[in-house]
């Protein structure tokens, strides 16, 4: 259960922290960000409120008072990497690491999580 537990905080604050990084550039850089998504073909509108988004998918991992809000906060989460790898893989910009590697994390924490949480 030791062993469960790490890997599962550890993929965890490595989904937090990835998604946390990105929600600050989606502020911080506002306008470099919505460059991206018009590249990617994707509604610059969204930059902002993808933002708030994940801020609260984050929030909402950590918490985990919901089992439901929670649940659809990982599935926001998937989503949003799938679209980032596609978006990448499409541009061929070489940016498909990342979304790969915060994909595995999320897997890892969501069933990581439900062993160790529930």
């Amino acid at each position: 259960m030791k062993v469960q537990k790490t890997i599962y905080w550890i993929a965890t604050v490595a989904l937090s922290l990835l998604f946390l990084y990105s929600a600050g550039m989606y502020f911080i850089h506002t306008e470099m960000v919505k460059g991206f998504f018009e590249s990617f073909n994707y509604p610059s509108y969204l930059v902002i409120p993808l933002a708030i988004a994940k801020a609260l998918a984050v929030g909402m991992i950590l918490w985990r008072k919901s089992n439901w809000l929670t649940e659809w906060a990982y599935a926001g989460l998937f989503f949003d990497l799938i679209l980032a790898f596609l978006g990448h893989y499409m541009a061929a910009d070489g940016g498909t690491i990342l979304p790969l590697v915060g994909m595995i994390a999320l897997l890892l924490s969501y069933f990581f999580g439900k062993e160790v949480r529930y």
